[in-house]
């Protein structure tokens, strides 16, 4: 996988950053000021049944963040415990995503690197006392467990001798029983308080060939034990997970303690015998507060559903929030952690409005995306008073904030494309652009003026007929007179036809995980998402590399297709428009 950073990725340097102060750090800060701990280390667990998408990004930059801020090691953990949901495909995403967004990993490692270590830790907990073969059917189970007001009832096959567990055990993992017929529970407490602490299933039959370990495995680990055996066996001080998993704490607690890794060295020999470290310490695990957005859904099976159904084109669609969708609509790295800056960390689940994301994105592409000239709907501009032959270069800033951007030549001729929009025959109250025997500023080349309109059969303009005042070029003395407006235009002779992908809101409500009138998410779709225009470019815009970003003078934010895009046949998405145009709807 290769590390060069994206084209528009800019990482801040260590004198850049400014010092975070979140409750997580501060414990952190804590922990090492006391000595509980001598060096720090975190971990990025995420299941790889899916593509990440936007809510990932928080938890990426703070497990990666807090490590890189105190000095210390972040492994990538993919929790592989479920094939039947899991796919290469996404392995790949995710590994893929941690990297584009700047991040580096100490150690790759899977759950299922660790599977032998479970299975003897399960082993020594049936030996303990501490869990127990169940026969009970999922149905039955559920029925057993009790309700948050009623104390749930003892299994039948709670008290079952530790051999006759230990046999029905070892049978489970031979694959001698179908799937479903029984599981490895926890022996904790039917009454707790905590539904998570009623003898919880540690582990599922599943016949289902693993991605890793093939058919070696017919019985899988439960999350909640795998993750927090795994956390102990790497050696994570601080297990970081959002608000849903502070119920499970005492359970991810009640694994480590009970089966005590550092106590049971024997358990580990699989490791290093695969010459795998062991670090075992006692890892703390911290809730934190989710990233959640209107106008999206962060469901991973709302998402699958999106693609599989074809409502969109595939996980990397620019609409989409994950990470490689808005990758692909023109989001950079950077724009994700300030998101994530602004964001910040807490305890409270809220939900954010989505312009928070779209104004970290223009704050970034305003400071880091050179200007360009393009045409999304054109309409033909005849400078009447140039000879037919007549081009020349004029000289642009490539960014009016920044010289360090430098300049660039753009081609400049007789016949030019401007945008429809910027003309109109009968002008409303308002309007600044061009109209008939009106005046308007042609951005760097002089003042027009419009004195004819050709329009076809249907009675379309499609063509305006212009003069441009020789004396009105910037530098010059007529450059000084008043006009009401300035609009951008592309030489028809030099321009390159171009596809422009104008993407917005994939959804049309707040809410749209919203089911009230018996309505579901995909009832919300917006029609309007995507819309294909084919406009032109200045040359300088269609010779971009791909993932390239650009602000379209007057129009956005623009990016090169990270995969359609060619220089002789350019393809760029709209990423963001210049203002909050759905602050304006609302």
């Amino acid at each position: 996988m290769s590390n060069t950073p994206a084209p528009n990725a800019a990482p801040e340097t260590a004198a850049e950053a400014p010092v975070k102060n979140d409750f997580i750090r501060q414990i952190v800060r804590e922990d090492l000021a006391s000595g509980k701990h001598q060096a720090i280390k975190t971990r990025f667990p995420p299941e790889p049944n899916g593509y990440l998408h936007i809510g990932h990004a928080k938890a990426i930059c703070l497990d990666f963040g807090i490590a890189q801020e105190f000095g210390g090691e972040c492994n990538l953990r993919l929790d592989d415990t479920n094939p039947a949901k899991e796919d290469p495909e996404y392995v790949r995403a995710i590994q893929d995503d941690v990297q584009w967004l700047g991040f580096h990993w100490h150690d790759l490692r899977h759950a299922s690197d660790y599977f032998e270590v479970l299975y003897l830790a399960a082993e020594k907990l049936i030996q303990q006392g501490d869990a127990f073969v169940c026969d009970l059917s999922a149905d039955e189970v559920r029925a057993y467990r009790g309700s948050l007001t009623e104390p749930g009832r003892n299994s039948p096959y709670r008290d079952r001798s530790v051999e006759e567990n230990l046999d029905l055990f070892r049978r489970m993992r031979a694959g001698e029983f179908p799937d479903g017929a029984r599981t490895l529970r926890a022996k904790i407490d039917m009454a707790s308080g905590n539904i998570n602490l009623r003898d919880p299933a540690l582990y599922r039959i599943k016949h289902v060939e693993h991605q890793n370990t093939g058919n070696a495995w017919p019985i899988y680990p439960m999350y909640d034990y795998a993750h927090s055996l795994s956390d102990a066996v790497e050696g994570i001080t601080h297990s970081l997970c959002t608000l849903e998993f502070e119920d499970h704490r005492p359970l991810y607690d009640w694994c480590v303690d009970k089966v005590g890794l550092t106590q049971s060295p024997e358990l580990v020999k699989p490791l290093t015998d695969k010459g795998l470290p062991f670090e075992a310490a006692k890892p703390r695990q911290i809730e934190f507060s989710r990233l959640n957005f209107n106008y999206l859904v962060m469901s991973k099976r709302k998402l699958m559903a999106l693609v599989q159904e074809g409502l969109v084109d595939g996980w990397d669609d620019p609409r989409m929030p994950t990470l490689q969708g808005i990758r692909r609509r023109g989001y950079t790295p950077s724009a994700l952690r300030l998101m994530v800056d602004r964001v910040g960390i807490s305890k409270q689940n809220s939900l954010l409005d989505l312009s928070i994301l779209e104004g970290a994105l223009r704050d970034d592409l305003d400071a880091a995306a050179p200007r360009r000239m393009a045409v999304i709907d054109p309409i033909k501009l005849v400078l009447t008073n140039l000879p037919e032959s007549h081009e020349e270069q004029l000289t642009f800033s490539n960014h009016p904030k920044n010289e360090s951007f430098g300049e660039r030549r753009v081609p400049f001729a007789r016949e030019l494309w401007i945008e429809r929009e910027d003309f109109e025959e009968v002008p409303p109250k308002g309007f600044k652009r061009l109209t008939l025997g009106g005046d308007v500023r042609l951005r760097g080349a002089g003042i027009i003026r419009c004195d004819e309109v050709v329009k076809d059969a249907d009675g379309t303009v499609v063509e305006l007929r212009c003069t441009l005042d020789p004396e009105s070029r910037p530098g010059m003395e007529g450059a000084n007179r008043k006009v009401k407006g300035t609009i951008h235009w592309v030489s028809a002779k030099h321009g390159v036809k171009a596809e422009i992908r104008l993407y917005d809101r994939l959804f049309t409500v707040a809410d749209p995980d919203n089911d009230e009138g018996g309505k579901t998410y995909k009832d919300y779709l917006n029609p309007e998402s995507r819309r294909v225009a084919t406009g032109y470019v200045e040359p300088a815009a269609a010779t971009a590399a791909a993932e390239q970003s650009f602000q379209f003078e007057r129009m956005g934010y623009f990016v090169a297709d990270r995969y359609d895009h060619r220089a002789d046949a350019p393809v760029f998405n709209r990423s963001v428009t210049l203002r909050d145009t759905w602050a304006t709807k609302a």
